[in-house]
Order: structure tokens, then C-alpha cells, then sequence
């Protein structure tokens, strides 16, 4: 499989309760965060995506990759203009949101201030 890098990024900051959603949902906010959002976030430098984001590409924690089954029409207009992104390891049709991608459901790499958050796409698609 060939792989296209369409956007990287790296955690630089945590809130205390990022642990609250468990296994199942991870938000990520730029420096613009709300107030009564930002202790739920991972804090993430504003950039930009170089290629559109849909289903079946990859969405990658530390080099561990989660299909992308679901891409809510504001995701990518969030994580482009506000470093913002909701990302649902449910596998489910009830996570479908607006500002929400959906992947694959499987166990999630320990994720620390450092860790890189990438999307791929298969070039072969």
C-alpha cells in the first residue's frame, strides 16, 4: 500500500480530562479552544490539510492506523481554520456528526503530549 501523508501534526498539550470520553473519542483544539471545551482537548498547532479528508483513508496515532469509515462535512473546514477535530473509535453510524470522523474500533496507542496525529491516503484508491 502507498501511502500519502495529507496532513501531520503533533500534541502539545493535554487537559485534565481528556481520559473523560475513555477509548472511545479524542478531541483535538487549536489555541482557540473554548474555555468550557478546553480541559477535554488535546491541543494541537493550526494546520492545514493538502488534500481533501473522506472516508477510507487513515487516521494514525504514533504510526497506528485507524481506517476512516465516517468524515463529517464540517471536519475538515474545523481542523483546517480552528486545529479542530473529533475523532470517534467507535465503528459507529451513531457517531456520525458534523464536526466528527469516525475509524475503525480497535485499541488505542498510549497518546502523550508528543504524539503525532497523521491522515493518509491510499494512493492506489
Amino acid at each position: 500500500m502507498d501511502m500519502r501523508k495529507i496532513y501531520e501534526n503533533e500534541i502539545i498539550g493535554a487537559g485534565k480530562e481528556v481520559c473523560a470520553f475513555g477509548e472511545e473519542m479524542m478531541i483535538f483544539f487549536g489555541d482557540q479552544a473554548p474555555d468550557t471545551l478546553k480541559d477535554y482537548c488535546y491541543s494541537i498547532p493550526t494546520a492545514k490539510t493538502s488534500a481533501a479528508m473522506k472516508a477510507g483513508q487513515f487516521f494514525s496515532i504514533d504510526d497506528v492506523l485507524f481506517q476512516i469509515k465516517y468524515v463529517g462535512e464540517l471536519a475538515e473546514k474545523n481542523l483546517n481554520e480552528l486545529g479542530h477535530l473529533t475523532v470517534s473509535f467507535t465503528d459507529t453510524e451513531d457517531a456520525r456528526l458534523p464536526g466528527t470522523i469516525v475509524v475503525e474500533k480497535k485499541r488505542l496507542p498510549l497518546v502523550r503530549i508528543g504524539s503525532r496525529i497523521e491522515i493518509f491516503e491510499d494512493d492506489n484508491v
